[in-house]
């Protein structure tokens, strides 16, 4: 009995083997053109604008703690041992791309970069007089992306740094599913207002001088699903399941013959 034990392991194997090896390594690895790849000096900017409905926190400090106290909008998060943890209230960019400043006033700020902002800012504020030597700190609180379709898992993520590329971003997803569509995924990215579309390759180089290889917040990235590996995959299993049941059956059968 014990060969038949170790045949039936085999045919596993073999199954298993047959449906892995349904697709090829052309159909699915990145950069294959790699070798023919001439890195250049990648002028677009990865640093997003400030957008509406931004969330912003701005942080203004400076020698006299008083004077930058109106700046900093605080609430109380809890309280633990008698001490109450402090959260700065963010600056919410409106429908026209404003924010209010107490001393400043109302201020323009989408279409700014981050670093824009913070000399916009301290050069106000050195200019009115308002803080000596003001220090000023501004971040994105919803720098986030998010990544549907064919990854492992897919969700709304909070990026870490501002320099996120793509494949950070797919990284972070668990990579692509070996039913995804390589040639074809799709950026979603708000640009000057309007949603636009972008078709990306991960096959080709190009990719990394591109304008859209870093991420911006509210990105989208979709993956949408290879209908040719999908119908090998599905006709592969519909041959091999035929296959293994036959064998299976004869198994069986010289099973009973040898009792």
């Amino acid at each position: 009995m014990k060969p038949i034990f170790h045949l039936r392991h085999l045919v596993y194997l073999v199954f298993c083997t047959a449906l892995f090896s349904c697709t090829s390594p052309k159909e699915i690895l990145y950069f294959q053109d790699i070798d023919q790849f001439n890195a250049q000096k990648i002028e677009a900017e990865y640093e997003p604008v400030i957008m509406n409905d931004d969330k912003l926190q701005i942080i203004i400090s400076g020698p006299d703690k008083s004077v930058v106290t109106p700046y900093n909008f605080t609430l109380s998060d809890n309280i633990t041992g008698g001490y109450a943890a402090q959260s700065v209230v963010p600056y919410l960019v409106d429908s026209d791309g404003c924010i209010d400043m107490p001393g400043l006033g109302r201020l323009k700020v989408a279409g700014m970069r981050r670093v824009d902002l913070v000399d916009f800012i301290t050069s106000m504020l050195k200019e009115k007089g308002l803080v000596k030597d003001p220090v000023v700190s501004v971040s994105f609180l919803n720098y986030r992306i998010t990544v549907l379709g064919e990854v492992r898992n897919p969700g709304t993520y909070v990026m870490p740094s501002e320099r996120t590329t793509v494949l950070q971003a797919l990284g972070m997803a668990g990579d692509l599913l070996i039913t995804a569509q390589r040639e074809e995924i799709i950026l979603i990215r708000d640009i000057d207002g309007r949603q636009s579309h972008i078709k990306i390759d991960l096959k080709k180089s190009d990719l990394l001088n591109s304008p859209y290889f870093y991420m911006h917040q509210n990105d989208v990235l979709y993956v949408p699903q290879s209908t040719t590996r999908i119908a090998q995959g599905t006709a592969a299993f519909s041959i091999w399941s035929t296959v293994l049941s036959s064998i299976t059956t004869i198994i069986a059968v010289i099973s009973l013959i040898l009792k």
